[in-house]
């Protein structure tokens, strides 16, 4: 015997995952019943809806609003995405402030990051002064690590013992 497999359950309540047809058909008959002063705002909560989504839909609905209110609210929204947006651009600035110490030419060799973002390797002052100098090659014909000619460190070496 198979067993029928259970639909997901939604944590959004019904009235916010519709359509706008599926809004318009709910809004009438919620409209009827409304008796705040707030229509747009409470729309808009009640179906999930952007401000704009919420002007247009309550004019399909035959509901007159103030322009001058919606364009009070637009401007409103206007200004909390700008504010928004300066913000994240603080963080980057602060947190590309913070990281400029430990990025860039301060490393020879940059192995990663750590969780917190921070890089680590080996920096230009401790390639000098380490014994790390020896793999680079004596010049620009002279094989390099892994090639032919040279045997790389840890390489097992190709003549065979008897």
């Amino acid at each position: 015997m198979v067993k029928k497999k259970r639909r997901k359950q939604h944590n959004t309540p019904r009235r916010r995952r519709f359509n706008r047809r599926q809004r318009l058909a709910s809004a009438q008959s919620w409209l009827s019943t409304y008796a705040g002063d707030h229509v747009a705002q409470a729309y808009r909560r009640r179906y999930g809806v952007d401000w704009p989504t919420a002007f247009k839909e309550l004019e399909l609905l035959g509901i007159e609003l103030d322009s001058g209110y919606q364009e009070l609210v637009r401007e409103s929204v206007r200004g909390q995405t700008e504010a928004s947006k300066r913000r994240r651009r603080e963080q980057a600035a602060q947190t590309e402030e913070l990281l400029a110490g430990y990025q860039g030419a301060n490393f020879a060799y940059l192995a990663g990051y750590t969780n917190w973002g921070f890089p680590y390797g080996i920096t230009w002052a401790e390639m000098e002064t380490s014994e790390l100098e020896g793999w680079r090659t004596d010049g620009p014909d002279s094989p390099g690590p892994g090639e032919p000619g040279r045997a790389s460190p840890g390489a097992p070496s190709s003549t065979k013992r008897r």
